[in-house]
């Protein structure tokens, strides 16, 4: 009897136990959840910061290219043309 009483408590013991550890995993997974949505925000937000940059950057230099071409059109002309060539004797092969 005293066996039975033993391993009833032994076993009420690593229930006890166990539910802890389903406690703790259950607050580890939720911690992990919420870092895992921080770092998903953080992301999105440095993606848009990047893709704020390079369109900028992408506006400026169409604009220089622009200033350039209207600067020296002849020179654009000739390099334009020269682009055209080479891709035509590439296109060839």
């Amino acid at each position: 009897m005293a066996e039975l009483k033993t391993a009833s408590a032994e076993s009420t013991a690593a229930r006890v136990k166990a539910d802890i550890a389903a406690d703790d995993l259950s607050a580890q997974v939720a911690a992990l959840r919420n870092d895992l949505s921080r770092l998903t925000e953080s992301v999105v937000a440095l993606g848009q910061g990047a893709k704020s940059a390079v369109s900028d950057e992408a506006s400026l230099m169409t604009e220089r290219l622009r200033d350039k071409v209207r600067e020296e059109p002849l020179v654009a002309l000739a390099v334009t043309a020269g682009i055209a060539y080479v891709f035509g004797l590439l296109s060839r092969r």
